[in-house]
């Protein structure tokens, strides 16, 4: 059995792609119009039409919802956020404090929705570890637990190679940081489960309708206009498509592998038995959980970034990349050495100039966006909308500002990416740089970053 590649991701594979939905049938006005059916635009549809019932809500989707990163994401729900030290340099610690107090509560209330809407989506609440395997890495990961543990994460644990090996045999593992603020779930069905939650409440959702330009109170797609004193910009990875923002968020590329079901025996080489989501501390960093059906699917960056804001064909990924995911595993499990793949994908996420997530409500024209979460989306997006909903009602009159229009992220500004051919050659070498310097840390024997993923992460503003 040959491996499948592309075909959007895994999860459309195992759980099936949508019945699809009628697009857009013409001119129609809305109280709010929302751009992209992933999980931002799906999260915000959910909560404004809780809050408030009466509103008049349309939702539009290029493709079908969940086509994009909510359907291909590595399944990590967990309380990471694009910006959280910026902004504390820019609002000072205490405001970053609560906006991380907010991601770590945002686990749980994704975890709740979807024991309150009857969403399977494969959850298991076993936290998040991170590994070291170099010297230079747990220089890092020491320096990244102390970093948390400063932003109020207090239940976070520090562990050396032993105890990690009691949870998870990595080979070379040298020490490890977990968290209990994190989730592995199916990212299909919680979007799936997600957009028939919405329509239940009566929010109207059109498919299959691009589009192509936003503007104040309006949404223009081939098929017609939405009209709405509100729009929502919920696109992500996909934000570069729409006229005039080819510069505003960089969609950049990242690649997984499934393997197929592990046997018991393979699964007691290897432990696990936590159902952790595995990240490491390399700067071209891994991230991998345990599936529900027992396998692994671990993603990496592959090839970056695509000439020009290009975006990928319905998840193909080049073999080079697969090879290289499949390099990782097996450095990690080497044990797994014959294990087979048996899908391969890619998809993009949304990176700012600055790295930094944001939420935004523009009240003199009614136009709202929110993402740029970098690879942290699956929880993000729910604060995100949340935080959407409360922008609105406030603007609107109904309710007063709420510890979540309050956060440092609201409202946050940033210059647009340089263009081609700045952007790409940027990219290609900052990517370059990371993966040299991961080589050169697990070749040598000092703590010390490497000097060239240094400079590599000053230039690029992350």
């Amino acid at each position: 059995m040959s491996t499948v590649n592309g075909g959007i991701s895994f999860w459309y594979a195992q759980d099936g792609t949508p019945a699809p939905r009628e697009p857009l049938p013409g001119d129609i006005s809305a109280d709010v119009c929302i751009v992209g059916g992933g999980y931002t635009g799906l999260w915000t549809a959910y909560y404004l039409k809780k809050a408030v019932p009466f509103l008049n809500i349309t939702v539009l989707e290029a493709k079908f919802c969940g086509y994009g990163a909510s359907g291909r994401n590595g399944g990590w729900l967990y309380n990471g956020i694009a910006g959280r030290d910026r902004y504390a340099k820019l609002h000072g610690h205490e405001a970053a404090v609560r906006l991380q107090q907010a991601m770590n509560a945002t686990v749980g209330e994704v975890v709740d929705v979807c024991e309150q809407e009857k969403i399977d989506a494969d959850v298991h609440r076993g936290g998040v570890l991170e590994v070291a395997l170099s010297p230079a890495q747990l220089a890092r990961l020491k320096a990244f637990h102390a970093a948390e543990t400063a932003f109020g994460e207090t239940d976070r644990e520090m562990y050396g190679a032993r105890e990690t090996a009691d949870r998870i045999r990595v080979t070379g593992v040298v020490g490890s940081s977990w968290t209990p603020h994190g989730a592995r779930l199916h990212p299909v069905k919680l979007v799936k489960g997600l957009a028939a939650a919405v329509e239940a409440l009566g929010v109207t959702i059109h498919e299959s309708t691009p589009v192509t330009e936003i503007k104040p109170k309006h949404a223009v797609t081939p098929y017609g206009t939405v009209r709405a004193p509100y729009v929502l910009r919920c696109t992500e990875g996909f934000t570069a498509s729409l006229t005039g923002q080819r510069r505003t968020w960089l969609p950049m590329n990242s690649s997984m592998i499934a393997t197929e079901p592990l046997d018991d025996a393979q699964w007691e080489s290897i432990g696990w038995d936590g159902r952790e989501t595995l990240g490491d501390m390399a700067h071209a960093y891994m991230y991998a959980q345990r599936t529900a059906d027992g396998r692994i699917a671990l993603g990496g960056r592959g090839v970056p970034y695509r000439f020009g804001s290009k975006t990928d064909n319905d998840g193909r990924t080049q073999p080079q990349t697969i090879e290289a995911l499949r390099d990782i595993l097996t450095r990690f499990f080497p044990q797994l050495a014959g294990v087979r793949v048996d899908h391969a994908w890619s998809g993009v996420l949304g990176v700012p100039r600055d790295w930094c997530a944001t939420v935004t409500l523009d009240r003199s024209t009614g136009l709202g966006w929110a993402g740029g979460y970098v690879g942290s989306g699956v929880a993000t997006a729910n604060l995100a909308a949340r935080t959407l909903r409360d922008l609105i009602k406030e603007d609107s009159g109904q309710s007063g500002p709420t510890d979540l229009t309050a956060l440092p992220w609201v409202n946050h500004k940033v210059r647009k990416w340089e263009p081609e051919p700045l952007r790409w050659l940027g990219v290609q070498t900052m990517y370059a740089a990371f993966r040299g310097a991961d080589h050169r840390e697990s070749t040598g024997h000092t703590a010390t970053t490497d000097r060239v993923a240094v400079l590599a992460n000053r230039l690029s503003g992350r």
